[in-house]
């Protein structure tokens, strides 16, 4: 096969930058160091080579928050739609995601068998849902105003624990990679409080144990401080948003090794809409105001106490192809920039159980690899990452 070397550059180690090449043969890297040769050589001088970066947290089959536009989108023009917003995801480095909700198996397969371009995924297919929690979307006119249901997108609404057993059983013979739940209520739902927790223990381990029977894991929209603990206590690998997080929801997630995707874009999406004019109920905008400031406070108390974190941003919500904004926001309210990067690369493939493929640059590992014009930590820092991008691999072809 042919060696593609990359060369002359400044590779990612995972927590700095050294100068090193890295040699590619077919869809893995098999050499980093210094002075290496290949077939072709693509001159890296002057750039950082990062591992493929992850998301894991978007939602491709949505294209913003406005709601008068979802009811005037035909059924099927979403599907088309999401091959944009995939298109645009990869195109800033990110080679793997977890699609949180909206993406059905057909969607994965369809980036699977190599039809249409896009991250690599796991899918939660939908999210599950107590009524009048997250995911329910009955309007009080009566009408219910999500997309509609379809033989690869389940009804996820249900109560106590044989209920959520017939669930996750349906998820998984739909072809869940993740099951997803909402243990708080949210800010885009209608009528649910993000600060009122949602689900019982007794609902949460029967939703846990059928996971783990089907050997994936959870994760849990989790805004409320009791609705963290009562995922964290039952066995969710992940906590989403993690906002109104308390220091007993920290030791929690600390004891049981819980890990923490803050989309700290989430709310700010919302709030960024409404200024540039999408219809968004006082409800919602009033919401999502709300939770900004305590947002971040999580964020760091977190960080700062050694939660595990991984990078996600719930795109979907708002524009895709901005993911890179939420390492910014990572590294203004904490992280060095390194730790950033780190939480978009190692650390989200150990999250999703990939570590062992993707997320650093190493022999062995999977040709994912982003060619950054200049110092990649400094753009972190000043929030122009994605403007200087200028190659993405993804198992070993270019994609950009």
């Amino acid at each position: 096969m042919t060696r593609i070397v990359f060369s002359g550059g400044r590779v990612f180690t995972g927590r700095t930058t050294e100068p090193g090449d890295v040699v590619v043969e077919g869809d893995r890297i098999v050499d980093v160091g210094i002075g290496l040769d290949g077939d072709t050589v693509v001159d890296a001088t002057g750039h950082t080579v990062l591992p493929g970066l992850f998301d894991c947290h978007v939602h491709f089959m949505l294209s913003g928050s406005d709601l008068v536009r979802s009811l005037n989108t035909p059924f099927s023009l979403r599907f088309y739609e999401a091959i944009g917003n995939m298109r645009a995801t990869l195109r800033c480095g990110i080679t793997t995601v977890r699609d949180a909700l909206g993406a059905d198996l057909g969607v994965a397969e369809a980036v699977r068998r190599g039809l249409v371009p896009g991250p690599r995924m796991q899918i939660a297919i939908n999210m599950v849902s107590q009524t009048g929690g997250h995911n329910d979307d009955w309007m009080q006119c009566g009408a219910h105003i999500s997309p509609p249901l379809h033989p690869g997108l389940p009804d996820t609404v249900a109560d106590g624990p044989e209920e959520l057993r017939k669930v996750v059983r349906t998820l998984v013979r739909h072809g869940a990679d993740i099951i997803k739940i909402a243990s708080s209520g949210g800010v885009l739902s209608p009528r649910s409080n993000p600060r009122h927790a949602h689900f019982r223990d007794e609902e949460i381990a029967m939703i846990v144990q059928e996971a783990r029977a089907a050997g994936i894991a959870v994760m849990s929209h989790a805004m409320s401080g009791d609705g963290i603990l009562t995922a964290v206590r039952n066995g969710v690998r992940s906590i989403e948003h993690g906002v109104f997080l308390t220091d007993s929801g920290v030791e929690a997630m600390l004891e049981n090794g819980t890990w923490l995707v803050p989309t700290l874009m989430a709310p700010r999406m919302v709030l960024d809409q409404a200024a540039a004019g999408v219809a968004i109920s006082d409800v919602i905008l009033e919401k999502a105001k709300s939770v900004v400031a305590q947002h971040f406070q999580s964020f760091q108390k977190a960080y700062r106490a050694g939660v595990k974190i991984a990078m996600g941003t719930d795109s979907g919500v708002g524009a895709h192809g901005d993911n890179l904004t939420e390492l910014t926001l990572m590294a203004e309210y904490g992280m060095s920039p390194a730790e950033a990067i780190h939480a978009t690369t190692r650390s989200a493939a150990e999250l999703m159980g990939l570590e062992d493929e993707l997320g650093e640059l190493a022999p062995g590992k999977l040709a994912d690899l982003v060619l950054v014009e200049g110092d990649a930590e400094q753009h972190v820092k000043a929030g122009t990452l994605k403007q200087a991008i200028r190659a993405v691999y993804q198992n070993g072809v270019s994609v950009l």
